[in-house]
């Protein structure tokens, strides 16, 4: 796969914000697209999440989030090494599960349907209301997309409502870009790992990217509303 940069993304400046993580683009201060869904979701999604804290007791649900997430960030950077040409000798010979991780997205979710990178880990905005980090803008199947890499402690199923807020995510993401760039994007992919290894890709396209993308407008508004009243 080649690199194309024909979109120059902007540098931005992450930080904390009225307590809420925003980025600095342009001289505007955004909220994040994570700090949007996060602060939007429904009352049994915020239940159930509750539910398994106290399930699992807090101090070891707090270890557990932790963890995966410390694993997700080094899987994401082994990912964008690969795609972007950047694995020396070092970190080929080096054997560890979050770099398994990233080889099994590569081999199974990239290798046969990628042959573009327009970029990685790029910032996006949607000037006035949001911005994010996607983690690749790229061809899919000969189809503009934007990808996400997540790595997951189970597998997961279409119809939850995390997944869902994936998808959500990736229509935020592809919203701002068409904004900002003139393009047309109508693909979002995830690609999504467990430690045992397990890949799962889900993909939206066609008239559910578009209802999706309805529904996360209606998030970012629900997001200001909020703010607007408290």
């Amino acid at each position: 796969m080649k690199l194309n940069t024909k979109y120059q993304y902007p540098p931005s400046m992450r930080s904390i914000y009225n307590g809420s993580r925003h980025y600095e683009v342009g001289g505007e201060k955004l909220p994040s697209v994570t700090t949007i869904l996060s602060l939007t979701k429904s009352q049994k999604d915020k239940d159930a999440l509750n539910k398994w804290k106290k399930d699992v007791g807090f101090a070891n649900a707090t270890a557990i989030a932790k963890s995966s997430s410390d694993r997700g960030t080094s899987m994401h950077s082994y990912v964008e090494a690969i795609l972007l040409g950047r694995m020396n000798g070092e970190l080929i010979e080096e054997i560890n599960l979050p770099k398994k991780m990233a080889e099994t997205i590569v081999t199974n979710g990239i290798n046969d349907h990628v042959d573009e990178i327009y970029g990685c880990e790029v910032v996006l905005h949607y000037p006035n209301l949001y911005a994010g980090t996607a983690d690749a803008i790229s061809n899919f199947d000969s189809k503009m997309a934007v990808l996400d890499f997540k790595q997951s402690n189970k597998p997961k199923q279409r119809e939850w409502s995390s997944v869902n807020e994936y998808f959500l995510q990736l229509c935020l993401y592809a919203m701002a870009h068409d904004k900002v760039y003139g393009t047309s994007i109508k693909t979002g992919v995830i690609l999504m790992c467990t430690p045992n290894l397990l890949f799962q890709k889900f993909e939206i396209e066609g008239q559910e990217f578009e209802n999706l993308k309805g529904e996360a407008m209606r998030r970012v508004d629900a997001y200001y509303e909020l703010k607007n009243n408290s």
